[in-house]
């Protein structure tokens, strides 16, 4: 019997496109609001003895329960295994405790998620581009969590844009690792900038770490939230003398007026994001092309056991 697929309501385009993929069976699921905004769930479609997989990301509290409710009803209701398919783990505002007392919420979301009941064959999430690689360390129990690379589809991205001639660029210092590997498997050179901390929220480009006079500029971020690192990153490289910036990002958040602030700055000639948010397909249309990362996670869903 093939695997069963639910959905929270932000991710339904998502796991429907990965049920056309895979030939997985789209569950039917009823799902409204009381008048002060309870959630009912009700599921048409019975788990029981099924393998379940359940798209949704933490895109805020709300979905993050959404996901959790559904999570342990398929268990309750007799799934065989659960697989949460996580395109986006938010919360990489407090992914660590810098200041004393502070709260890290990124891991009370996993230890949240760790407590979903264990289905017979056990539990999976498989969370895609984490904003830090040490976040699969945060969950507890017999729940195994994956991070999945979207270097695959990044990769593609980026030759289509900057053809066989470019520089990969970076907005800062935490992905340059992450950046280089990718430039060695295209072939092209890197290029970081480097940045001080003027006071708690701003920053300021000090260099630029490899020759870009004349050539096109790809810059790879993990997500774009507000846009702000990535357009210093982008006037960086047009003052040392690109000719061309585009720019790629595996999550596109774009809260409020974001992704138009990022338009508006004439700074890029492309913006492509996959549409691990669900806020990237609001916006598509508008400026931003968006690829869908449905392959790759169907590979992965097919891969139990993979790490």
């Amino acid at each position: 019997m093939t695997t069963l697929v639910f959905s929270t309501a932000a991710y339904a385009r998502l796991a429907d496109d990965l049920c056309a993929l895979t030939g997985f069976e789209p569950a039917v699921l009823e799902r409204r609001f009381f008048p002060d905004g309870e959630r009912y769930l009700r599921m048409h479609s019975s788990p029981l003895g099924r393998d379940v997989a359940l798209v949704g990301g933490t895109i805020s509290e709300s979905d993050t329960l959404e996901l959790f409710d559904l999570a342990c009803s398929v268990v309750k209701h007799g799934a065989r295994s659960l697989t949460m398919v996580v395109p986006y783990f938010g919360y990489s505002t407090m992914e660590r405790a810098v200041l004393p007392g502070e709260v890290v919420t990124a891991k009370n979301r996993a230890r949240l998620l760790s407590a979903i009941p264990e289905a017979s064959n056990g539990n999976r999430i498989l969370m895609l581009d984490l904003h830090s690689e040490g976040l699969p360390h945060y969950f507890e129990g017999p729940v195994r969590p994956s991070h999945v690379y979207a270097k695959p589809v990044i990769a593609d991205i980026a030759r289509r844009l900057g053809g066989d001639d470019f520089v990969l660029g970076c907005t800062d210092a935490g992905r340059a690792k992450w950046v280089e590997s990718l430039a060695n498997d295209l072939g092209v050179l890197p290029s970081f900038v480097f940045k001080r901390r003027l006071d708690g929220e701003r920053t300021e480009v000090t260099a630029v770490s490899a020759q870009v006079r004349g050539r096109k500029v790809v810059i790879y971020d993990d997500m774009i939230r507000t846009g702000g690192s990535l357009m210093g990153a982008a006037r960086a490289f047009r003052d040392a003398g690109a000719t061309e910036i585009a720019a790629i990002a595996t999550h596109g958040l774009f809260p409020g007026d974001a992704f138009a602030r990022v338009k508006g700055s004439g700074l890029f000639s492309d913006i492509v994001v996959t549409d691990s948010h669900p806020r990237a397909r609001a916006l598509e249309g508008e400026g931003l092309v968006v690829e869908t990362v449905a392959p790759l996670l169907a590979m992965r869903m097919h891969q139990p056991e993979a790490g």
